[in-house]
């Protein structure tokens, strides 16, 4: 028996999203359904609604949220009706090659749930990052749902997609250390996480770099120790005044963009580690390095696909740390708004005036 619900939905690339009726199926063998609670509006839904990852529209959008589990498959022993859950992309299989050599954030097979969403006349839905939670009602893989103690669900959902990618591109792919010393490049949603990842992690010179005065003080307010506007200063030679000439320890490029990696590549000390975690677009090309500055500066340039978190070990630790006041995901939740504001947010995402919009339901 499937429910019909109101969803939010990309229909064609760069055509606006639409509130409409789509149908959810009850879950079947491996699949959870899922009420959402909240859910934030991340720039990847924005690529989705464009086209910039696939042209397998209609989307059903949204992917960052917190829900409670409503009914399981006939064969899920992991979950029950009325779990706290925060929804994860990354539902890791057990048994490929990464798992197999106990590295399961790697995992290569992660799930999705089987039956499709559709649209009332049958036309299936295509839902972002295997979630689509821009709707009261989602069918994912049991998997992706991922039990934490209940909180404030807005701030929850967070560690889904942004929050956890920046805070795991510093903790987890950037292996920052107590005593290090962090520059962050852009520091919309993601790249604030990687902010406080850095002084959650014990970073004692943390650089925040940005375009936007107001992105910078968000920073501040999260850990950042010195601020930079590369409209107005280099970037590079204002990372290496702030870490005594040498340049930082770990260079974080939270924004997707070549111009952007080459200047944490040169803002980096010498054997220090560059770490990827904006996403780019597909017609984007690595940076024109001389082969001879890569070879020279050593160290390492490492991509940071979904903060290398895994979700089973990640979301309840980091709750927890919210929980004790150690880590204020409610900082990132600039606003709270309907399922049927979500073009409106994207508006404002593009104008930088948001951490986060979260949709609640």
């Amino acid at each position: 028996m499937s429910h019909r619900v109101k969803g939010v939905i990309a229909p064609g690339r760069g055509q606006p999203t639409q509130l409409t009726d789509i149908l959810v199926p009850a879950p079947g063998p491996g699949e959870a359904l899922v009420r959402v609670h909240a859910c934030g509006v991340c720039h990847t839904d924005l690529h989705y609604r464009q086209g910039g990852i696939s042209d397998d529209f209609p989307f059903l959008l949204g992917h960052e949220a917190a829900g409670e589990v409503e009914e399981v498959g006939p064969d899920v022993h992991t979950l029950e009706p009325g779990a706290f859950v925060v929804l994860n992309w990354r539902a890791v299989c057990g048994h490929c090659r990464a798992c197999r050599k106990g590295r399961p954030q790697y995992c290569f097979s992660t799930a999705n749930a089987t039956q499709k969403m559709t649209l009332p006349d049958g036309a299936p839905l295509s839902p972002a990052l295997g979630i689509g939670a821009f709707a009261e009602l989602t069918l994912v893989a049991a998997g992706q749902c991922t039990p934490v103690p209940r909180v404030r669900p807005e701030a929850a959902g967070l560690l889904g997609c942004g929050v956890m990618a920046g805070l795991g591109s510093v903790l987890h792919t950037g292996k920052v250390a107590p005593g290090d010393s962090v520059a962050v490049f852009g520091c919309g949603g993601v790249g604030a996480a990687a902010v406080a990842g850095a002084r959650l992690a014990g970073a004692t010179t943390i650089v925040a770099v940005d375009v936007d005065d107001r992105k910078l003080r968000w920073a501040t307010e999260l850990g950042a120790t010195h601020t930079v506007n590369s409209t107005r200063d280099d970037p590079v030679e204002a990372v290496r005044a702030a870490t005594g000439g040498f340049g930082a320890d770990v260079a974080v490029e939270a924004v997707g963009r070549p111009e952007v990696l080459q200047q944490a590549f040169y803002a980096r000390d010498l054997a220090g580690t560059v770490v990827q975690v904006g996403v780019p677009t597909p017609d984007m090309a690595l940076p024109a390095i001389p082969m001879i500055d890569f070879f020279g500066r050593g160290g390492a340039l490492k991509p940071s696909w979904y903060g290398d978190c895994l979700p089973s070990r990640d979301f309840p630790m980091l709750i927890d740390l919210y929980r004790q006041g150690r880590l204020d995901l409610d900082h990132f939740v600039t606003e709270t708004i309907g399922l049927g504001d979500v073009e409106a947010a994207f508006d404002r995402m593009r104008r930088g005036e948001v951490l986060r919009s979260v949709v609640t339901l």
